[in-house]
């Protein structure tokens, strides 16, 4: 899909690449990962007990869709600890961001 501002946060060449261009399959995907995303939110702050296995689980699937952006700042998070909690909060909503604007131009 051509677009005329080049994202920032989700690599979506890789996901397109990934499901071999196929349009309905990176939508479906993409819509997983926004529920997904709906119940990671709730695990993100220190007071949440598996806050930890949240972000691992962000990781892997911020770096399936083509977020690696939100992958590494996962993967700090997991080291560093709940300090880094609120950036893992803004680049999903970076992420997100892109993901709504890219799926409003499918």
């Amino acid at each position: 899909m051509a677009t005329s501002k080049p994202f920032e946060a989700v690599d979506f060449g890789y996901l397109e690449d990934f499901a071999a261009g196929d349009l309905s399959i990176v939508r479906e995907v993409l819509v997983l990962f926004q529920g997904q995303a709906e119940l990671w939110v709730r695990s993100l702050n220190a007071e949440a007990s598996g806050w930890r296995d949240t972000v691992h689980t962000m990781k892997g699937a911020a770096r399936g869709v083509g977020a690696r952006a939100l992958g590494e700042v996962c993967a700090r998070a997991e080291e560093a600890g709940e300090n880094d909690l609120a950036a893992v909060r803004a680049s999903l909503d970076a992420a997100l961001a892109e993901i709504a604007i890219y799926l409003a131009r499918a």
